[in-house]
């Protein structure tokens, strides 16, 4: 849909992707490198989370929720045919994500109450926005779209609860993880086969990506319940045994999609290598008990690549459809994904060669931070400025 010509204000708040989008790549480059000097004992915030909490809390609900939020806001426009939210809606909205993550860092002086109504107030305002939208379109087999961003806000009020009277929130940190892993299995088993069917169509390619069928649904029950078993318990025998079968399942699932015939767009690339991580992290769990993988091998390697690899790649496709630039990821774009990848195998599988001296911690931390700085450096402008075409746009399943 065209964006239409009455909006004249800045290029930053014309469309939902840009402020959202920009403000993850933002907090992704600053929030990893203030972890690690925390992790390090360097620095000490005031916040009520342990550090533990706080950066899982903010990687999932900081970062992660930046990004569902642009991702919607730029995919109910398509759906319903109204112009986007623009303008002064998008201000105040990105003022009050800013403004939880003041609060939860301790730099606002509240509460641990009023902390969680500040952090809780971003998603409510994202789902009451969406729903008004969808509501005004008359689209209504939409609104399911509320179902995982209320399942979003209300994990973050369970985090809250959980590290306020527990001390800590080790149940609420695998749900966040868990709940942006589901969202992948299914959104990325939607986009993923479609964007690489219609680039091997356009070259004559007669081996094409499997449609969804009852496979992919028996993917999506067994990852999910290997996701469920993991949060509640994440050391039992029988969350080994389903999070091995959801492994194999999502292996076939994600080979099934034909990535190796993509090799020559590495934008597509990117979106089968993140999911391939996917099989890896329900390995990592069906792993741990028996003292095969460490106990946060699951979460880094869902964190890290599979959450941080396909965001990153579903922004940057995003991104260049909507700003009217050719989806070809050049040489900075995939450095930057490369060392996200990287970043995933440093933090799980450098903390091994600590005989070696080698700091996985560091290393990984390094890695992202220099990932996120070239995406900051190259993207940031393109989010920021005006697209090449007037009134460019794109679908986000372009």
């Amino acid at each position: 849909m065209s964006q239409g010509d009455t909006y004249q204000g800045p290029a930053l708040f014309s469309y939902g992707f840009r402020p959202f989008f920009l403000a993850a790549f933002l907090s992704a480059l600053v929030l990893v490198p203030l972890w690690w000097l925390i992790w390090r004992g360097d620095v000490a915030l005031a916040g009520h989370f342990t550090p533990v909490d706080w950066h899982v809390h903010e990687m999932v609900f900081g970062y992660g929720a930046a990004v569902v939020a642009g991702f919607l806001f730029t995919a109910v426009p398509n759906w319903t045919g109204r112009r986007p939210t623009r303008g002064w809606p998008l201000i105040v909205l990105l003022s009050i994500w800013m403004a939880g993550r003041l609060a939860v860092a301790g730099l606002t002086g509240l509460g641990p109450l009023a902390v969680a109504f500040v952090d809780q107030a971003f998603m409510l305002a994202v789902a009451v926005m969406i729903a008004h939208e969808i509501a005004a379109g008359r689209n209504w087999r939409n609104l399911m779209v509320l179902i995982p961003v209320s399942l979003l806000w209300l994990a973050n009020a369970l985090f809250h609860a959980e590290a306020l009277t527990q001390g800590s929130a080790d149940l609420s940190r695998r749900l966040g993880i868990a709940l942006l892993v589901f969202l992948i299995l299914l959104i990325g088993g939607r986009i993923l086969p479609a964007f690489t069917r219609n680039w091997l169509v356009k070259r004559g390619a007669t081996r094409l990506p499997a449609t969804f069928d009852r496979l992919d649904g028996l993917c999506l029950l067994s990852g999910a319940l290997a996701l469920i078993l993991w949060v509640v318990l994440p050391d039992h025998p029988a969350t080994a045994g389903f999070a091995a079968l959801a492994a194999i399942l999502h292996l076939v699932r994600v080979l099934r999609w034909c990535g190796w015939a993509t090799w020559q767009s590495p934008l597509l690339l990117m979106l089968h290598i993140a999911y391939l991580t996917v099989p890896l992290g329900f390995a990592a769990i069906a792993a741990a008990p028996f003292g095969v993988a460490g106990p946060a091998g699951a979460a880094h390697i869902f964190g890290i690549g599979s959450v941080g690899g396909m965001t990153v790649a579903v922004m940057m496709r995003a991104t260049m459809g909507h700003t009217g630039r050719a989806l070809v990821a050049g040489a900075p774009l995939m450095v930057s994904f490369l060392l996200i990848v990287g970043a995933a195998a440093a933090r799980v599988v450098g903390p091994g060669f600590a005989p070696t001296n080698v700091d996985g911690v560091s290393l990984s931390a390094l890695l992202w931070t220099c990932a996120f700085a070239i995406l900051v450096w190259r993207i940031g402008p393109w989010l920021a400025r005006p697209g090449l075409q007037s009134g460019a746009s794109a679908t986000v399943s372009r």
